[in-house]
């Protein structure tokens, strides 16, 4: 399997991760150019990583070399920038969320099927050895039939701690449903296939927040609080099961759990935001068994996902972490916001396929047999 020549746009926190997980455990992906708005960020970060060559957007989107763009802007970019690689003949794998209007989700996949490129989006945790282990339980019938689920994750907002730019995380894309509720939505459908129709409500207790955090280099500054910061949502699946999701950012700490209810037992998931474990089934009896994982990709692993579709840009077959995936998420996280605010279950239009699990038995960091 040969190495596909990566471009990274967006050098920001968490490039650093991508970059760590890319150029370590992924021999399918060779980074060998990085640009930033910041160009001293495009330069520390390619000095960090030992990749050769800093440049422009419009460079990177020109070089002939570059076959595919990893987008790690800021949320309201992601289009854009997607649109732009897609322009310029080139595969994009992008940080999510997929976009910050449907529309412009939608467009993206169609100017990628036009060229005949792929799209692919975050998150991709769903591919560590946690979720793909639940998924093999689930499909070996360790709990029945799947009926229901629930998913639950509180939390303090990032905007009060260290981060240049707390905006991000008060409005749309840095909201606790954009922002966390991606991972657990991403695992259901991973788990139980695609949302049929949804029913939420969502609300917003204040307009604005001071930063209080003395480490924040905007200490003291009040920021506008313009989305909705605690969400609750029924998803009704395509399959047949009935879940519960809750997001919050109004919280401290970092309290996150995910449950799937089945007729034979209890599966309680791992952090949808994390790639391990463990997994516990309640049984009939009541009794608890931990089980061991069935998969690899237990360690942090961000750009798996984008690993995986250089793999697939190459045998041709389907990428998991898909733009279709992440467009279907991001209907049900709109269809969640409209069912709020006019008080009605909201279908879900932009259907998809469940992602193939992995199979069993894989080398270590290798993605297909």
């Amino acid at each position: 399997m040969r190495k596909v020549k990566v471009g990274l746009i967006g050098c920001g926190v968490i490039s650093e991760t991508y970059l760590k997980v890319c150029t370590e455990s992924f021999d399918v992906i060779d980074i060998v150019a990085c640009a930033d708005l910041v160009p001293e960020l495009a330069r520390q970060r390619a000095e960090q990583f030992g990749i050769a060559k800093t440049c422009s957007v419009e460079d990177m989107l020109a070089d002939p070399e570059i076959e595919m763009i990893l987008n790690l802007t800021v949320p309201k970019a992601h289009a854009e920038i997607n649109m732009r690689a897609l322009e310029a003949g080139k595969h994009v794998f992008t940080e999510k969320p997929f976009a910050l209007a449907q529309e412009d989700a939608e467009k993206v996949l169609a100017l990628a099927e036009a060229k005949g490129l792929r799209v692919g989006c975050a998150p991709d945790t769903f591919l560590g050895g946690g979720i793909q282990s639940c998924i093999k339980l689930i499909d070996d019938g360790w709990i029945g039939t799947p009926f229901g689920g629930s998913g639950l994750i509180l939390t303090g907002n990032a905007a009060d701690r260290t981060h240049r730019s707390p905006e991000n995380f008060l409005s749309l894309g840095g909201d606790p449903l954009f922002d966390v509720g991606v991972y657990y939505i991403t695992a259901f459908v991973a788990m139980l296939g695609p949302v049929r129709k949804v029913s939420g409500s969502a609300s917003q207790l204040r307009t604005e927040l001071k930063l209080l955090n003395p480490k924040s280099p905007r200490y003291g500054d009040t920021v506008p609080v313009t989305a909705p910061m605690n969400t609750s949502a029924v998803l009704d699946f395509a399959c047949g099961a009935t879940a519960t999701l809750t997001a919050a950012k109004e919280g401290f700490g970092y309290t996150p759990r995910m449950e799937i209810y089945g007729t034979d037992g209890i599966l309680y998931v791992p952090d949808p935001n994390g790639f391990g474990g463990p997994i516990q089934v309640k049984q009939r009896s009541g009794e608890i068994v931990q089980f061991p994982l069935s998969h690899g990709l237990t360690e942090q692993s961000r750009g798996v996902g984008l690993a995986d579709m250089a793999y697939a840009i190459q045998s041709g077959r389907p990428h998991r972490a898909s733009g279709s995936l992440a467009t279907h998420v991001l209907n049900v996280m709109f269809g969640i916001f409209e069912s709020s605010q006019t008080e009605r279950h909201v279908p879900v239009q932009f259907q998809c396929e469940r992602p193939a699990p992995f199979p069993l038995g894989l080398r270590f960091h290798h993605l297909d047999e």
